[in-house]
């Protein structure tokens, strides 16, 4: 059974061979290859090979296009931080929106238009060119939260929800607008998943989710399914008070940070969606034994049940031991 297949069966509930595998590899894939992380985040070539020497070396499920959160925010004028290896960062003192009248000016950027963008297009088209049928290639966009927090500043936004919520509905709308763009120019490329990472909405309460994050992750997650790709969505932290509203989403799989109770996915977002999730990367992937990493992952697959894959909480640290990474797949091997 290929990879693809693996992955799809799960997500809609048939038999598989054994459990899909699929932990974020971003500076972990990077450093495994010998590729500084400034140059992995600049070029999908050198990307799209990590990813491939993750699939090779350790047989994981997926080509993940996924480096940084800058990229849209890069085409948009943002001044972004680089480093040598280090992923980039956004200059937050310095933010685009940081005056709001600045929004009234901002244009949509293109995603095939030679930036940052672009060049995780490419990488879509790279990948599936290298691949083919045989492993999923994950896409991946921001969030409306993520995103606004990268052009605005996460302080400025957090403000915003009390102080001008007007505005946050007019800032979402234009990110809304770019993500789905920018999906459908990965789908095009070759793309068959298309994450969305909105970590920041772990920070509002479950009121401000409801009104403002929840419907504009909800068109994002539409939008994608009717260009006829899976979703996947990743919230950084502690989700456990949006987990029941979530579920509104119908997101096909949900990554759970190890900061999120695990216990609660199956009862709030329902049997429908795939889980992924949700060992502790640090204290258990990185800095535990391959025995407590086996423990761990073997505790939140009983507690999820079936439509399961393998991974933790949230991105592999550089400097994991690669026993303990081995785990995984070992583990996905002895459920058949």
């Amino acid at each position: 059974m290929t990879s693809t297949e693996r992955t799809f069966n799960t997500f809609h509930d048939k038999p598989v061979d054994c459990l899909p595998v699929q932990p974020i590899v971003m500076t972990y894939a990077g450093r495994w290859a010998g590729i500084p992380y400034g140059e992995y985040a600049k070029d999908h070539r050198k990307m799209v090979e990590a990813q491939l020497r993750m699939v090779e070396d350790f047989g994981f499920d997926i080509i993940q296009l996924i480096s940084d959160p800058a990229r849209e925010a890069a085409d948009c004028g943002a001044t972004v931080k680089w480093f040598h290896d280090q992923p980039p960062a956004i200059d937050e003192e310095n933010a685009l929106l940081a005056e709001k009248s600045t929004l009234l000016k901002l244009k949509q950027p293109d995603p095939l238009g030679g930036g940052r963008m672009h060049d995780r297009v490419l990488g879509a088209a790279y990948a599936r060119e290298k691949v083919g049928d045989a492993v999923p290639v994950l896409g991946w966009i921001e969030g409306p939260v993520a995103q606004s927090s990268d052009l605005r500043g996460i302080n400025r936004v957090m403000l915003d929800f009390l102080d001008d919520p007007a505005f946050v509905v007019d800032l979402f709308e234009f990110v809304t607008e770019m993500e789905i763009a920018f999906a459908k120019a990965q789908i095009r490329a070759g793309a068959q998943i298309i994450g969305i990472g909105d970590a920041a909405a772990s920070l509002i309460n479950d009121s401000l989710y409801r009104e403002f994050a929840l419907p504009y992750e909800r068109r994002e997650v539409e939008a994608i399914r009717e260009m006829g790709a899976y979703t996947r969505l990743h919230i950084c932290g502690n989700a456990t008070h949006h987990l029941e509203a979530m579920r509104a989403l119908g997101v096909d799989m949900v990554d759970i940070d190890c900061l999120t109770d695990i216990s609660q996915v199956r009862a709030k977002m329902g049997e429908d969606v795939t889980v992924m999730g949700n060992i502790d990367p640090v204290s258990v992937l990185k800095n535990g034994t391959p025995e407590d990493v086996w423990k761990c992952m073997e505790e939140c697959h009983r507690v999820v049940g079936k439509k399961f894959i393998v991974g933790p909480g949230c991105e592999v640290a550089p400097g994991t031991p690669e026993e303990n990474l081995r785990v995984l797949m070992e583990y996905a091997r002895s459920y058949s």
